[in-house]
């Protein structure tokens, strides 16, 4: 094995991400006191604000992750490239791209809360792009801490083979160490020692000693089933080493066929230890991945081993502004294959244009390290790229690969926004195009009707953080306006719609005529332009006209102004002109033609319906109930357990801006909801009259 192979083995590039409040920073650091990482020798504490990656000032003010953050650890002679992530639905995007690079994440679930909204969402982020994970049920010492109870949910929710490789010992205040089933060991914490740094290793108290041997048995089935010579020596009552069973639950985690499950108090600092050997021990190495899939420029498939040995292939998969350091662009990437070097020259195969690569780092939450060089398997951010943005991959240029890009969220809520000073006007242009470029699911433009600055964003914490960034970051103050839903259209029916624009101007006129066939397409389609020009009607070097004026139409749309969605457009007839015809006809002449068959195709306005979870005492539950009815929102599911119930509704978006300080009202502040997008669905005809007549005016 070479050196440069066995460094990679000990590599663990890998998340944490969890549901709002299930205490993911806090895991994390505990991970850097632990490792005693970057100097780390005392605990920062998220209520505190003096964490390593929770270092922007909204950070702190909040107690929330509002972007992620890389750090490196040193752990058993292994490096961990970790990035930690927002749990709030409202910075997704920070999951979604993070999740994009990593080769495994540890799932943090809160010993109460259990599997909880945001859990299911990082879950099929994990699954869609196939990474290897880890759960680790948190906060044992709360009150009501249930860890079988997230167990059982992991299992019937998630759907997932949960291999228990600890249960807890003691629960809620009791809460004292962990039983490891693999050495069939008891590991017992001091009380009295806060740095969790010594733990006692016993027998498995007595008590506990037939579970323990109930859910020991478990796992070795589990594990075994997916190892033929293990399986054949477990069913002959042969003995299985610890070592043994490590290696094969290795192997079941990184196919994804099984997930370990351990617990313990991330605050108390009790049993982190134990979920950082995991990490070691069964999360995989970059060489244990696939090698990464792509296209060359021809669109022939293709695909980059882990080596430096291959030509270069990396991915940028966020874009940020440095205001520590003179607002320098820093554009992360991960780099699959080949070195990627300070001072040197890259493609840019999704821009298809060339860039220079000035320093390179590594950052460790808002500190950061200057080094030489990023090899396959590294993490690191690139300084000197200029037009290198989210998604974009970079390669060799002799050898160029593009690999597929990150998935965004379109914006569900906008906001007006002006510069209390005037003169701030052009600073705040700056600021919106720099805010935008770091976070693709931030979006800001000009409405053509009034002429305002429009922000829109995920949600109006969203909104709000942005615009507490323009101030604080960039030192623009602006006023905002209400926040606005951001709606769409869309048609039921098939019509066509003829377009003909015909100008005389005393030379050469404007001719342009073109039909088309509008009809609708499944939700989340988009758009669809098709060519069904026979003849040679229209001739082939308009074509590409009529279809760029049908999509300048779709932007801005035909009832009210929104965005056209999920619609086909297929060109079936027309005429030119010889001397008249120009692209610019054509394009007024597309534009026509859809707007024409758009109001004949049974029109609709949809709006976002928002997925609404809140848990509260159940007492309250038929307050809430009542309040989302109020709201037109549907109730989907109802549960009670232990005094607790959980509603589950779809609400629209436009019903429910201040609804978290209603409910706190309603709930003695015991309730707080849980908002993310979960469709677009018509709006009831009166609504839509109304808002249309709105928009208009």
């Amino acid at each position: 094995m070479s050196r440069f192979t066995e460094q990679l083995a000990k590599t663990r590039n890998m998340g944490i991400c969890a549901h709002v409040d299930a205490g993911k920073t806090t895991t994390t650091e505990r991970f850097l006191y632990h490792t005693r990482s970057h100097g780390k020798h005392k605990i920062g504490d998220v209520d505190e604000g003096n964490t390593t990656t929770d270092f922007m000032v909204q950070e702190k003010e909040r107690g929330i992750t509002i972007q992620s953050a890389c750090v490196d650890l040193t752990y058993r002679d292994h490096r961990i490239n970790l990035i930690d992530t927002p749990g709030h639905i409202d910075f997704g995007i920070e999951v979604e791209r993070s999740m994009r690079v990593l080769d495994g994440i540890v799932l943090v679930l809160c010993a109460k809360g259990g599997v909880q909204p945001q859990t299911r969402t990082v879950w099929r982020q994990a699954n869609r792009y196939r990474v290897p994970r880890i759960i680790f049920v948190n906060k044992m010492d709360a009150t009501g801490a249930d860890f079988y109870r997230v167990v059982g949910q992991i299992e019937g929710e998630l759907k997932a083979k949960p291999a228990v490789i600890e249960l807890p010992i003691g629960n809620e205040r009791e809460f004292r160490g962990v039983i490891d089933l693999l050495a069939n060991k008891a590991l017992i914490w001091d009380a009295s020692d806060e740095t969790g740094e010594t733990f006692e290793v016993e027998e498995i108290p007595a008590e506990l000693a037939e579970k323990a041997a109930a859910y020991r048995k478990t796992l070795v089935e589990l594990v075994a089933e997916g190892d033929d010579a293990l399986l054949e020596r477990y069913l002959n009552d042969e003995e299985i080493t610890a070592a043994e069973l490590k290696a094969a639950l290795r192997q079941a985690t990184v196919q994804m066929r099984l997930v370990p499950v351990l617990c313990g108090s991330a605050f108390k600092n009790k049993a982190v230890q134990p979920l950082l050997d995991a990490v070691v021990d069964y999360l995989p190495s970059p060489l244990d991945v696939d090698a990464v899939r792509g296209t060359t420029p021809d669109g022939t498939a293709t695909e980059r081993r882990t080596s430096d040995e291959e030509p270069l292939c990396a991915l940028a998969f966020k874009v940020a502004n440095d205001p520590d350091h003179g607002n320098t662009v820093l554009t992360f990437v991960r780099v699959y294959s080949g070195v990627l070097k300070a001072g040197s020259h890259v493609y840019n195969s999704s821009k298809d244009g060339k860039e220079r690569v000035s320093r390179l780092l590594k950052l460790q939450g808002a500190s950061r390290e200057e080094v030489d060089e990023l090899r396959a398997g590294d993490i690191g951010a690139c300084v000197g790229l200029k037009n290198t943005t989210t998604g974009d991959t970079l390669a060799d240029e002799e050898k160029p690969i593009l690999l597929e890009g990150i998935t965004t969220t379109e914006p569900v809520i906008s906001q007006a926004v002006e510069p209390k000073k005037r003169d701030d006007a052009d600073k705040l242009a700056n600021a919106l195009a720099k805010l935008s470029l770091e976070d693709p699911s931030f979006r800001f433009g000009t409405d053509a009707e009034s002429g305002q600055l429009i922000i829109s964003g995920q949600g109006e914490l969203h909104l709000e953080i942005k615009v507490d960034i323009l101030k604080r970051t960039y030192g623009v103050e602006v006023s905002t306006g209400m926040p606005q839903v951001s709606y769409r259209e869309t048609v039921r029916g098939k019509a066509p719609g003829v377009g003909k624009f015909v100008r005389q101007t005393g030379g050469h006129g404007m001719y342009g005529h073109a039909e088309i066939e509008l009809e609708p397409l499944p939700k989340g389609t988009g758009f669809e332009f098709v060519d069904a020009i026979t003849g040679g009607v229209i001739p082939r070097e308009f074509i590409p006209s009529v279809e760029k004026g049908i999509r300048e139409a779709l932007q801005q749309g035909v009832l009210a102004g929104f965005p056209v969605v999920d619609v086909r457009a297929t060109l079936v007839f027309g005429s030119y002109h010889d001397v008249d015809s120009s692209d610019q006809a054509f394009k007024v002449a597309g534009s026509m033609a859809f707007k024409d068959a758009f109001l004949k195709a049974q029109p609709v306005l949809l709006e976002p319906v928002m997925e609404v979870v809140v848990e509260v005492p159940e007492k309250f539950m038929g307050e809430v109930i009542g309040d989302i009815s109020s709201r037109r929102g549907k109730v989907v599911s109802t549960d009670i357990e232990n005094g607790t119930a959980t509603v589950t509704a779809h609400v629209p978006l436009s019903a429910l801006f201040g609804y978290a300080t209603v409910l706190r009202g309603k709930t003695q502040g015991q309730g707080v909801p849980n908002i993310q997008f979960s469709h677009y669905e018509p709006v009831p005809r009166e609504l839509s009259e109304e808002i249309i007549s709105k928009a208009r005016r």
